[in-house]
């Protein structure tokens, strides 16, 4: 057996289904998606078998999109839980055959209670083809097993059906990035869309010298404030300019003797400053782009703190 050759015929068989489904997307499908949105309830999604965990993939999808939805399987609906559904809802039934007996004793109830039913099928002319008000065509010629029997390219196309759906909507509404950070506040990509340096500066101590310090002090208030840096600042707080100890190891190769110095003599002048509002990943973007470890943050420029590459790394960002 050729394994290589048969995982790449797979991938590329069920490519081949999934392209073919744009030929499918028609005023049906508009219709759908303005149902949906107009709707005053939640999208009820059921299914059995395979197009179950579909199913539970596209409820899921919806939710982290501002669609409200539920999940419904289709066996336990018939044995207690059409309770879950509410006069307002907006039902998606997926099947492939569109006959199993499950689906054939769910649909008259729903379409008995009044909401509108959305067939998402392989086989239109099936029973839910034909009982369904709306019908989305996730119609496959054949699955990718070799004994056209383990659903895989009909499955692959109910997950790309329910994604068009769902990014429909999601344009369709004008949920923006901010939205999606409120619905996913945990992890690496909420971190992204909404932490920002704020967050992260104030877990820091301040380290801070003025023009006329000496070069121990300079050096002590970098060793102790653990930052690798410390600002330069006026009586008034405001950045005059920042010392790090990249500065520092530079004085020692150019000077036999420092005693004579003050931080004036060595500071960089214009440091790379953050403003506390700005999202914490640009900032990590600003020190990978300046190759620097550390920015100094700013408010109207005024030196508040420090926040430094290890505090976003820490966070699991990047």
């Amino acid at each position: 057996m050729d394994i290589i050759k048969l995982a790449k015929n797979t991938i590329l068989q069920e490519a081949e289904s999934i392209k073919k489904l744009a030929d499918f997307i028609d005023t049906d499908f508009e219709e759908i998606v303005k149902i949906i949105f107009e709707s005053k309830g939640r999208v009820i999604v059921t299914g059995i078998g395979k197009s179950a965990n579909i199913a539970q993939k596209i409820v899921a999808t919806f939710n982290s999109t501002g669609t409200p939805a539920i999940f419904m399987h289709a066996a336990d609906a018939i044995h207690g839980d059409l309770g879950i559904i509410q006069a307002d809802d907006v039902i998606i039934c997926i099947s492939k055959s569109g006959n199993t007996p499950e689906i054939k004793v769910l649909v008259p109830i729903i379409k008995a209670r009044g909401n509108v039913l959305i067939g998402m099928v392989s086989t239109i002319d099936s029973f839910l083809g034909k009982q369904s008000d709306f019908v989305l065509k996730s119609t496959v010629e054949k699955e990718a097993c070799p004994n056209n029997l383990a659903p895989t390219n009909s499955t692959t196309a109910q997950l790309v059906i329910g994604d068009a759906l769902a990014v429909c909507l999601l344009e369709y509404r004008g949920f923006s990035s901010d939205d999606f950070a409120r619905y996913h506040p945990g992890g690496a990509l909420g971190k992204k869309l909404y932490m920002r340096v704020n967050d992260l500066y104030k877990n820091n101590q301040k380290p801070k010298v003025t023009l006329d310090d000496s070069i121990k002090n300079v050096i002590m208030e970098i060793s102790s404030k653990l930052l690798g840096a410390t600002a330069v600042v006026d009586d008034s707080g405001k950045l005059l300019g920042i010392i790090t100890d990249g500065d520092i190891r530079r004085m020692l190769h150019k000077h036999d003797s420092f005693s004579h110095l003050l931080a004036k003599d060595i500071m960089s002048v214009n440091p790379k400053t953050v403003d506390k509002d700005e999202l914490a990943i640009n900032a990590f973007q600003m020190m990978e782009n300046n190759h620097i470890t550390q920015l100094v943050v700013t408010q109207k420029e005024k030196y508040i703190g420090m926040v430094h590459l290890h505090d976003i790394l820490k966070e699991g960002i990047v």
